[in-house]
C-alpha cells in the first residue's frame, strides 16, 4: 500500500496564511447499478478502490483551494459508480446503460432513430477513456458546486488543480492550472502535465473572444500585438497574430487595436485581461477586470487535461517516483534539477527505509525556499528563492510497499 510523503512551507512576508491545499485518500467506489439495470445484490459484485493524491494552489483567497481538497475526490468517486461493473469486464463498454424505470427519458425512443448510413461501424471507447471521462466530469460538477455556493459558504477566489488517481494499475494525472508532475524513472524524465497560462493557451483564449466578443466589452481585442499600441500610430502597419496563427504578420492599425489585448505580457507575467495569469482552475467566479464589471471566468477552464501512466508495463526500482509541486517549487527549479534531488536524496538512504522520501519532499520544498541572506532568500546560484507557497508530493513507484 501507498503512504504519503508530503512537504510544504509558507514563505514569509507572502501571506499570513497557506494558500495552498492537499489531500490524500483511499476512496472506495460502490456500483450504483448492474449493466443490465437490475439492482445490484451486496453478494453479486465487488466495489472498486482508489488511491488519489491532490494539491490545490489558491489564489484571490484559499476557500476554493479548502473546498477542492475537501470535496474533489468525492466527485470522483460519484463519476465512478456507474463504471464499477464495466472496468472489471474486459469486454468492450456497452454503448448505453439503461435508464431507471420511471425516470425523464425512460420511455421509448425506437421512433427517433434516424438514418444509419453515416453510422457504419462504432468507434472504439476503452476503459481507460471512460476514466478520463469521469475525472474530467468531477472537475466540471467540482466547478459548478463552487458557483452554487460561492456566497453562502465564502467560496472566495480560487485555485489550480493538480490531482493524482491510481486505479486498477494505471496512474492518471489531471491537471488544470500550472503546477506541474513528472516521474523520475531510472534517471529519466517523463513529464506527466503540462502547464496551463495565457502564453500556452492563446489560441483558444483568442478563438473564444473572436466567436464571442461579447466577451471582451468593447475594453479588449482579442488580436495579440508585440506591445500597446499607441494612438499616434494608427494608420500604420504592426505585427500581430490572431486565433489562427502561430507566427507573426503586419496589418493596417484601425481604432479597435487600441483596446487592451485579451492576452498580454510573456512569462511569469502574462495575464488574460491584464488579471490573472493561469487559464485552467476551479473557482473565480467572482472576479472581475480590475476597475470593471466584465466577469474573466467564461476564459478560465475548469477542464482538466489528463495524461495516464500504465505502471504495470515497467519494472520499478525504489528510486523511481512521482513528483507533485505547486508553481512554487517550478518557478524556481527545473525538472533535471529535481531529478537531481531525487538521485541526491534517495542515494543517501537504504532502498526499504520510508523516511528517505520524506527527506526527499523536505529537501526539494527547502531547496526551492532558498537561504535568508542580506538580500532575501537566497539559493545556491544566490537567485532569489521562491516567493510563493510551496507544496509537494512525493508517491514511490517501486519497491516494497509502494503500491498493490
Amino acid at each position: 500500500m501507498w503512504s504519503l510523503w508530503p512537504g510544504r512551507v509558507i514563505n514569509a512576508g507572502k501571506s499570513r496564511h497557506n494558500e495552498d491545499q492537499a489531500c490524500c485518500e483511499v476512496v472506495y467506489v460502490e456500483g450504483r447499478r448492474s449493466v443490465s439495470g437490475v439492482p445490484r445484490e451486496p453478494s453479486q459484485g465487488q466495489g472498486l478502490c482508489f488511491y488519489y493524491w491532490g494539491l490545490f494552489d489558491g489564489h484571490a483567497g484559499g476557500g476554493a483551494a479548502e473546498m477542492a481538497s475537501r470535496l474533489l475526490h468525492r466527485h470522483i468517486r460519484e463519476q465512478l459508480k456507474d463504471l464499477v461493473e464495466i472496468l472489471q469486464d474486459p469486454s468492450p463498454p456497452p454503448l448505453c446503460l439503461p435508464s431507471t424505470p420511471g425516470a425523464p427519458g425512460s420511455s421509448d425512443s425506437s421512433h427517433l432513430v434516424g438514418p444509419q448510413s453515416c453510422w457504419s461501424s462504432q468507434k472504439e471507447v476503452t476503459h481507460e477513456s471512460l476514466v478520463v471521462g469521469a475525472i474530467e466530469n468531477a472537475f466540471q460538477f467540482m466547478d459548478e458546486q463552487m458557483a452554487r455556493e460561492r456566497r453562502g459558504h465564502q467560496v472566495e477566489g480560487g485555485c489550480c488543480a493538480l490531482v493524482v488517481v491510481y486505479l486498477l494499475g494505471k496512474v492518471y494525472v489531471a491537471n488544470a492550472g500550472d503546477s506541474r508532475a513528472i516521474i523520475v524513472r531510472n534517471g529519466e524524465i517523463i513529464p506527466m502535465s503540462r502547464e496551463f497560462t495565457p502564453e500556452t493557451e492563446r489560441r483558444r483564449l483568442q478563438l473564444l473572444g473572436f466567436l464571442k466578443p461579447e466577451l471582451l466589452g468593447g475594453e479588449f481585442t482579442h488580436l495579440e500585438f508585440p506591445r500597446r499600441i499607441q494612438p499616434k500610430e494608427l494608420g500604420q502597419r504592426t505585427l500581430y497574430r490572431d486565433q489562427n496563427m502561430t507566427g507573426w504578420a503586419y496589418k493596417k492599425i484601425e481604432l479597435e487595436d487600441l483596446r487592451f489585448p485579451l492576452v498580454c505580457g510573456e512569462g511569469k507575467k502574462a495575464r488574460v485581461m491584464a488579471t490573472i495569469g493561469v487559464t485552467r482552475g476551479l473557482g473565480d467566479h467572482n472576479l472581475k477586470v480590475c476597475s470593471s464589471t466584465l466577469p474573466i471566468k467564461p476564459f478560465l477552464s475548469c477542464f482538466p487535461e489528463v495524461r495516464v501512466y500504465d505502471l504495470t508495463q515497467y519494472e520499478h526500482c525504489p528510486d523511481d517516483v512521482l513528483v507533485l509541486g505547486t508553481d512554487g517549487l517550478w518557478d524556481v527549479t527545473s525538472d533535471c534539477e529535481v531529478a537531481a534531488t531525487v538521485d541526491r536524496v534517495l542515494s543517501a538512504y537504504e532502498p526499504n527505509d520510508p523516511s528517505r522520501y520524506t527527506a526527499l519532499a523536505q529537501a526539494l520544498v527547502l531547496g526551492a525556499r532558498g537561504t535568508p541572506r542580506d538580500r532575501g532568500w537566497r539559493l545556491p546560484n544566490n537567485k532569489l528563492g521562491s516567493g510563493d507557497d510551496i507544496s509537494v508530493f512525493v508517491i514511490p513507484l517501486g519497491g516494497p510497499g509502494s503500491y498493490s
